[in-house]
């Protein structure tokens, strides 16, 4: 059954029984395909100027003002991605493999030429340049991702350590330049002292392939001599034929300074709630045992001398809470102002 969809092709083809031999076969197989005629290149090329919505464009490569590998330059140039299929009567096989580096997707023989086959020919070239078309916008959604992330992310070569892509935050918030980080491996951003344990986790990486995605803390060393200590999320991807790690970098210095912060803190708090608990609880009692004493004697001599236990006792309490002052101040607690008159 012949294919029911439309398909616009253009044919560049000077002779006459070869084009009608290629419109017949193309009806064989196509119910209705809109077929447009060129008979040189001049003319093929004004034409794809005007109309390049063609689905595929058959060339013969023998035209009355230019053939060969020239003309599929040319028309490869101009056709804006349409996938080109010649069609030659000269079995030359080391120029048809080279022109299918120059980029068209198909070489038929005349000779060997069939409705079928040429069919086949048109269908996989589609599909081909559908493929290659999500492969590029793949790549593309990829790059965007890449090199706009406010995040810095690099590429890296898993066996030479090498830098292969920086996006432009990586050059921002490190201090290198592209060509610089492209000259460098991931050594040159780690401090001396942390190089044994990074290639210990390399190793390790090593020995755990399928493990692709991976995360880590560790500290990078900028351009200026700077440390900072990052978080570093890494997953194994193919980078140009080259295993490689793409790798998205996470300041989490001042976390970490947070964090050391409220630690602190918390140990002041508790050396605070220790005293409270501990320390004050010896003059308090001192004092609540020496009031009813007071109290209840008569003898002033011993009434002098509790009197002045109890002025002791209330100096030492007073250096307490005069030091848990101080300790609730540094852990960052201020105490309101005794002075304020309530509302």
């Amino acid at each position: 059954m012949a294919d029911s969809r439309e398909y616009k092709i253009l044919v560049i083809e000077d002779n006459p029984g070869d084009y009608m031999l290629v419109e017949d076969f193309l009806f064989e197989q196509i119910v209705a395909p809109v077929i447009t005629h060129a008979k040189s290149y001049k003319a093929a090329s004004d034409i794809i100027k005007v109309h390049c919505n063609f689905d595929v464009i058959l060339l013969d490569l023998t035209l009355p003002d230019k053939t060969g590998e020239e003309l599929i330059k040319e028309i490869v140039a101009c056709s804006q991605n349409i996938p080109i299929i010649v069609l030659t009567g000269y079995a030359d096989i080391d120029f048809g493999v080279r022109s299918l580096s120059l980029g068209i997707s198909d070489y038929i023989l005349k000779d060997e030429l069939t409705s079928t086959s040429l069919y086949k020919s048109i269908i996989y070239s589609l599909e081909r340049q559908k493929a290659t078309l999500a492969l590029l916008e793949s790549e593309k959604r990829y790059s965007d991702l890449f090199h706009l992330s406010p995040l810095p992310m690099w590429v890296v070569d898993v066996n030479s350590l090498n830098f292969l892509d920086v996006n432009m935050s990586t050059i921002n918030n490190y201090g290198y330049t592209r060509d610089e980080f492209l000259s460098m491996t991931i050594k040159d951003i780690r401090p001396a002292d942390e190089i044994e344990s990074m290639e210990k986790a390399v190793g390790e990486d090593r020995i755990n392939p399928l493990k692709t995605h991976r995360q880590r803390i560790t500290v990078h060393k900028m351009k200026n001599g700077e440390l900072r200590n990052v978080e570093v999320q890494y997953t194994a991807i193919m980078y140009k034929g080259i295993k490689a790690n793409i790798v998205i970098s996470t300041d989490i210095t001042e976390r970490l300074a947070y964090v050391k912060a409220v630690e602190d803190q918390n140990d002041r708090l508790k050396e605070i709630s220790w005293i409270q608990s501990h320390i004050i609880r010896a003059p308090l009692t001192r004092i609540m045992g020496l009031i009813p004493l007071i109290t209840d004697t008569k003898d002033q001599d011993e009434k002098a001398q509790m009197m002045e236990y109890l002025m002791l006792s209330a100096n030492e309490l007073d250096e307490v809470i005069k030091e848990i002052t101080d300790k609730a101040y540094r852990a960052g607690y201020h105490f309101p102002d005794n002075n304020t008159n309530d509302k």
